[in-house]
């Protein structure tokens, strides 16, 4: 099942990081995505036209943090949008995030 037919699943902490090389197994299903802060967060830059597309994607991407209860960072301005996502309760990540990046990029290409 592909990550974009999955869905995130309340994290309840208590569980723990996804270690680096897991995480790097995932990285081939969200393409434009990069692990940071020493492999513990998700990262993209999304590029736009102008404020107004940024914009827009960044209330989509709002939308889907609602329906999936799993809420990213998101910094926007002129032309672009930066989502970071890692499982707070947890301090790194899970699959959940992976099953969010994958669901951004396919807004993303909508």
């Amino acid at each position: 099942m592909s990550l974009t037919e999955q869905k995130c699943t309340p994290c309840q902490g208590g569980v723990e990081p996804m270690p680096r090389e897991r995480a790097e197994e995932f990285m081939d299903q969200v393409p434009g995505w990069e692990l940071t802060h020493e492999a513990t967060r998700l990262q993209r830059r999304f590029k736009f036209k102008n404020f107004a597309q940024a914009n827009a994607f960044v209330d989509r991407v709002g939308e889907l943090a609602e329906a999936e209860d799993h809420h990213p960072d998101i910094t926007f301005g002129y032309g672009y949008a930066l989502v970071e996502i890692w499982t707070h309760k947890i301090g790194g990540l899970h699959e959940n995030d992976f099953i969010f990046a994958a669901k951004t990029n396919e807004l993303f290409e909508a």
